[in-house]
């Protein structure tokens, strides 16, 4: 397959303002790193409205926009809530379009289970742009999401590993 891939956002919290957090705010910058370098192609922006605000997917469609990102690129996906539903409307996706790849953009404690459960649907990938280290997140934040990551890749591969006879039938 040949062409541009689908650069692929994952969602991360809105702020009661509506403004996005910090780790929202990093995910969209490096999705929009990942534009820059890729500019014929589409960006998935995923995210639904989580306890506070407007949907993830809107706000970084805004914030994008807002950066010269033209908004006939942008996909929004408002209705998924948690990692595996995004990385579900990532492989639908990219199987309708046909895409060579799919650039993942969230941060770097995530990147890996995302990869993972795409690799597992069949979904070729390569990671976005990442800042080093914790990029710019305190300690204690990439420590709690480090951790969650290693139970949430188990939980979520189970789940991949037993729809995957699902997964790859014709839509």
């Amino acid at each position: 397959m040949n062409g541009p891939p689908l650069i692929a956002i994952f969602g991360a919290a809105v702020l009661a303002d509506g403004r996005p957090s910090p780790s929202l705010l990093r995910r969209i910058g490096y999705g929009a790193e990942a534009a820059r370098a890729h500019p014929e192609a589409p960006i998935l922006c995923s995210g639904g409205v989580g306890r506070v605000g407007p949907s993830e997917a809107s706000v970084m469609a805004e914030v994008l926009m807002a950066r010269g990102v033209p908004e006939r690129r942008l996909i929004l996906d408002e209705d998924s809530l948690d990692t595996l539903q995004s990385a579900l409307v990532v492989h639908r996706l990219s199987r309708r379009h046909a895409v060579p790849r799919v650039v993942v953009c969230s941060d770097a404690y995530h990147v890996p289970r995302i990869r993972l459960l795409l690799g597992a649907m069949g979904v070729a990938t390569a990671p976005g742009p990442l800042a080093r280290g914790a990029g710019g997140a305190g300690l204690g934040h990439w420590t709690r999401m480090t951790l969650r990551e290693g139970l949430a890749i188990p939980y979520d591969l189970a789940i991949v590993l037993a729809r995957r006879p699902h997964l790859a039938a014709p839509s």
